[in-house]
């Protein structure tokens, strides 16, 4: 899983829209889960969003970054019982004396699924390409800042020369690319490069599972790398199955089709509760949501670009509407309890480093009334309040998801309380990632998964992750709300380089409190990470952090190397007992033909932050 990856949400639209897709992606999905069709095992996951794409270099969505931590090893990773560092790939690691370099041993024996031994240099080959690269640093040029080259000095050394101490070197969570399959894929072919099985050949990875077969907006097939450096998983296969709608996947895990479904909405998770061989897992999560602001869109440096209304420029603006925002009821309408008020964007699951403010942006309409009328913005005969004779009417794009156009709609009321003007419009989490680049926005309702090292999230307020320029085209970086700041720069530099953990968390909080404080989001709520899985046929899954965390989705793989099928007694008393243990394809047909029925409630599509549909990603 990605830090600043964004988290799946559901998508609701007609049922008319959805019967047909819905009903050809489970008439065309892989084989039940549990299935011994050529003696094989398979452990099956429902996933409410499809992965938007398997390239790690162009992939944004929470589900995408789970497929390249099984497909591709990192040189460390996170321990399931705390989230702190641990070796992987690297089976050892050391800063040099004179704090100019970090040495890495590599793993010896660890092979290519081609056969080709990974080496250091196909270490070194990956961290350099996002070096030296453009495109490349999106997703992972945070973790190289301060890395001024990649070196193997021969094929189990790595030595990584960094600008000065820097303290994220053992959580460099860059995914280790096979050099001779990559480096015939240019700056310019990396944008569209696929990284998708072709007749029938698997991906070239060295992780636990191969992936094998992809169909776009259905599923994703994996086979275990039996012969993998950590141990053999457990079982034969690892399918991702796509549901459009949220009750469908309920249903699926229901019937046994599936044995985990992920990423649930609260109602469906709800009525999971108690269901024979179910068990439901409401657990901490490193996730936000928030309202986002456009604090006026620019270039990296300083170019404007966009459209958004110049009056939320102002900070006082932003303060007003964030306090016209009632957190609470978030928390408990739209997620049914299972999170709680948001404050500032490094969550409470982090307690070293997160802040909790003194004094907070809490539900205060007459608070808010007050900030907007010094502004300069006084009510109009119709209640709308105006500055120069331009309106307060602001748009704010949610996306195809139960949860974001609820968040939408509850915004929209409190905010025309207070005099404010709403839009509100609902689209595809591809198209808002587009709009955002482009600065073409007023607000919008998303948010993050904070990884356990605060640098990546931090860098998301920088100004130079502001979007950037190639050639005529305008390409989003990290930055959504245009946050820029000379100040906090400052302090994300200092921070980048400060190796004391004290010392770092206390600018991790300075620099939380200079955000919350201009109000470059009106953050809404931290969620619980809620999933289902069927406990009658599988075991063995390990929690991170321990014990409350998450089951899978987590800062490594530490489940898929560890569940197992329950055995055969267990399985026996189970269905003895009434609990379901399996799935024919008479009850295959039977689910195909209830899709259209169920689709009418409700769809669920991805967050990293950004996903599309299978045709837009085509």
């Amino acid at each position: 899983m990605h830090h600043l990856v964004r988290r799946a949400l559901s998508v609701a639209l007609a049922a008319g829209l959805l019967a047909a897709p819905a009903a050809t992606a489970l008439a065309e999905s892989p084989a039940p889960s549990g299935s011994a069709s050529a003696g094989k095992v398979t452990f099956t996951v429902g996933i409410l969003s499809d992965v938007d794409s398997t390239n790690p270099f162009t992939g944004i969505v929470v589900e995408a970054y789970e497929t390249y931590a099984l497909m591709y090893d990192y040189l460390v990773t996170s321990s399931p019982k705390d989230v702190s560092p641990m070796p992987s790939l690297a089976e050892s690691y050391q800063e040099a004396p004179d704090k100019k370099s970090w040495t890495y041993k590599i793993r010896s024996g660890v092979k290519w699924s081609d056969g080709q031994p990974l080496t250091a240099r196909d270490a070194a080959y990956t961290f350099n390409r996002v070096i030296e690269g453009d495109f490349e640093q999106t997703n992972y040029g945070n973790y190289v800042t301060n890395i001024e080259r990649a070196e193997a000095t021969d094929d189990t050394t790595l030595v990584l020369h960094v600008k000065k101490p820097t303290p994220i070197m053992e959580r460099l969570a860059v995914p280790i690319l096979p050099e001779h399959i990559w480096k015939d894929i240019d700056g310019t072919e990396v944008k569209s490069y696929a990284n998708e099985p072709e007749a029938g050949q698997a991906i070239v990875g060295s992780g636990p599972f191969r992936l094998i077969e992809r169909r776009k907006g259905q599923f994703l097939r994996f086979e275990a790398n039996k012969e993998y450096w950590r141990g053999a998983p457990k079982f034969d296969e690892l399918v991702f199955r796509v549901f459009l709608n949220a009750d469908a996947e309920a249903q699926a895990l229901t019937r046994g089709e599936i044995d985990f479904a992920y990423d649930l909405q609260s109602n469906v998770f709800e009525s999971l509760k108690n269901k024979p061989g179910i068990t439901t897992r409401s657990s901490n999560y490193p996730g936000f949501n928030e309202i986002a602001f456009n604090t006026g869109a620019a270039l990296a440096d300083g170019t404007p670009i966009g459209d958004g209304h110049p009056a939320l420029k102002d900070k006082q603006v932003r303060l007003a509407i964030s306090q016209a925002i009632d957190r609470d009821v978030l928390v408990n309408r739209v997620l049914n309890g299972h999170g709680s008020a948001a404050s500032t964007f490094i969550p409470p699951m982090y307690p070293a480093l997160h802040l909790d403010p003194a004094t907070k942006q809490n539900f205060d309409p007459a608070k808010a009334n007050q900030l907007l009328d010094a502004a300069g913005y006084p009510k109009g005969a119709d209640g709308v309040r105006e500055k120069d004779g331009e309106k307060l009417t602001l748009r704010l794009f949610v996306r195809e998801g139960e949860e974001s156009q609820a968040t939408g709609e509850f915004v929209k009321t409190w905010l025309k309380d207070i005099g404010i003007e709403v839009t509100v419009k609902v689209m595809s989490e591809d198209a808002l990632t587009e709009i955002i680049g482009q600065g073409e926005y007023d607000m919008f309702e998303w948010g993050w998964v904070v990884e356990p090292d605060p640098d990546y999230q931090m860098s998301v307020f920088t100004c130079g992750k502001r979007s950037y320029k190639d050639g005529d085209s305008i390409f989003a970086d990290l930055s959504d709300s245009f946050y820029c700041n000379p100040e906090y720069d400052k302090l994300y530099e200092e921070q980048s380089g400060e190796t004391d953990p004290a010392k770092r968390a206390e600018l991790a909080k300075r620099m939380q409190q200079m955000v919350y404080d201009d109000a470059a989001y009106a953050m809404t709520y931290y969620y619980n990470d809620m999933v289902a899985y069927r406990s009658d046929k599988w075991t063995g899954f390990v929690p991170q952090p321990d014990p409350d965390g998450s089951l899978l989705f987590q800062y490594g793989i530490h489940s898929y190397l560890s569940i197992e099928p329950v055995k055969p007694s267990a399985s026996a008393a189970a269905a003895s007992s009434g609990e379901s243990s399996g799935m024919s394809s008479a009850v295959i047909g039977a689910v195909v033909g209830g899709i259209a029925v169920l689709a009418v409630a409700g769809v669920l599509v991805a967050r990293r932050r950004r996903t599309a549909d299978a045709d837009e990603r085509e």
